[in-house]
């Protein structure tokens, strides 16, 4: 069953469930699906999906987070849910201690020692850990290691 077949089912499980949360998580994801097929030749790699969706909860929570800035819980609430539903369909992200292994060696292999070569680092890290951790984390323990 493909990505989207898969979704497709959920939504209808859903919808005859009336369960609204999901409903709404999974119409975006749908949404999300249509819209690359329409806008990148007609199918989507597993690579893409998992973008795609990372994209859709980091929205989210930037729009939760401005939501609660602003007082108004009502309005985040929603986002938060629906962050909640697409995270199910996310792989399994790596834990810090994972990722902050998976750096040092990146640091080793290109013998990168100073802040000014965080780029180096940064690449070889971002292809090894694509769509399995925050680039936002990565980033950070990277600048962390090189002591900038």
């Amino acid at each position: 069953m493909s990505f989207e077949e898969k979704i497709n089912a959920d939504l209808k499980t859903a919808m005859l469930a009336k369960q609204e949360v999901a409903v709404r998580g999974l119409r975006a994801i749908k949404q999300a699906i249509l819209l690359a097929k329409t806008s990148g030749g007609g199918t989507v790699t597993p690579e893409e999906e998992v973008k795609m969706l990372q994209k859709l909860v980091k929205q989210r929570k930037e729009s939760a987070e401005v939501f609660q800035q602003q007082g108004r819980q009502d309005l985040a609430q929603p986002e938060l849910e629906e962050i909640a539903v697409i995270e199910k369909y996310l792989p399994q992200m790596m834990s810090e201690d994972e990722i902050r292994e998976v750096v040092k060696a990146a640091i080793a292999q290109t013998g990168a020692s100073t802040p000014q070569e965080m780029g180096k680092v940064m690449g070889v890290v971002t292809k090894q850990l694509a769509g399995k951790a925050d680039n936002k984390l990565v980033s950070q323990l990277v600048k962390q290691l090189l002591g900038a």
